[in-house]
């Protein structure tokens, strides 16, 4: 990737430069038996649609905060790129009462009611299907991200210094989640054109790096595997060879 790259945001664009039809997530739910394969080019799309959502809809922008009560998903990976797009600090298990924009899944729902501000949904559903009905406080973001714009600018531009994840307690910049995250993706081995297979949760950096920025930063891929425990091991071992993954962090 480039090495003037200073934001999450940053990585992507570089992604689509170099090869916009690679690989980039490739997500597994052991839970549903869900499997879907994001490029380079359809996860931008979804990045660019849902921050569209973040700061035309919800108009958050610098400044503000996004509690993300959200698992390991490819849908949580498209929010934490979106919100570093727009600018807006993301903490990942943060406070509801705290935050700007509350993001929650299925189990997460009655804990994001404390925020006082706005609310998105998601179902995690295969297929990225939405609710039934709208959750009560809730937007269903399967029903409003469709219609947003394929291109996304930031009505301001994004300080790379500014705080832009929180997870575990601990605070990064742009800049400082990009040196991380070059650091670890060294540390992992990866070089373009590799498939490293996660089964980590993002419930702090380890997770989140392994299971999105570590990949991002070196050019190559990620198998996400939510619920992987659910999967025997001669399945797992199916999936190694299928996927051609060339490193795994269990």
């Amino acid at each position: 990737m480039n090495a003037s790259d200073r934001t999450p945001a940053d990585l992507l664009r570089s992604a689509l430069a170099a090869d916009a039809a690679r690989p980039l997530v490739t997500f597994y739910d052991d839970a549903t038996g869900e499997r879907v394969e994001l490029s380079v080019a359809t996860f931008a799309n979804w990045v660019a649609k849902t921050a569209n959502l973040i700061q035309g809809e919800l108009s958050a922008g610098p400044g503000d905060r996004v509690a993300l009560l959200l698992p390991a998903h490819w849908q949580t990976a498209v929010w934490l790129l979106a919100c570093s797009s727009v600018g807006v600090t993301v903490e990942l298990g943060g406070d509801p009462a705290g935050a700007d924009v509350v993001v929650a899944g299925p189990e997460t729902l009655d804990a994001g009611l404390a925020c006082s501000g706005e609310r998105i949904a998601l179902s995690l559903a295969p297929l990225g299907r939405r609710f039934p009905a709208a959750p009560a406080g809730y937007a269903d973001y399967a029903v409003e991200v469709p219609s947003q714009g394929d291109r996304f600018a930031p009505f301001v531009p994004v300080d790379p210094d500014a705080p832009a994840l929180v997870v575990g307690g601990v605070e990064r910049s742009g800049v400082e989640l990009v040196a991380q995250a070059r650091v670890d993706a060294a540390s992992l081995g990866l070089v373009p054109g590799s498939r490293l297979l996660s089964g980590l949760g993002y419930g702090d950096w380890t997770g989140v790096s392994t299971g999105l920025y570590a990949p991002l930063a070196a050019g190559s891929s990620v198998v996400l595997c939510r619920n992987l425990d659910r999967l025997a091991p001669e399945a797992f071992e199916k999936r190694v060879e299928s996927e051609r993954v060339t490193d795994t962090a269990l």
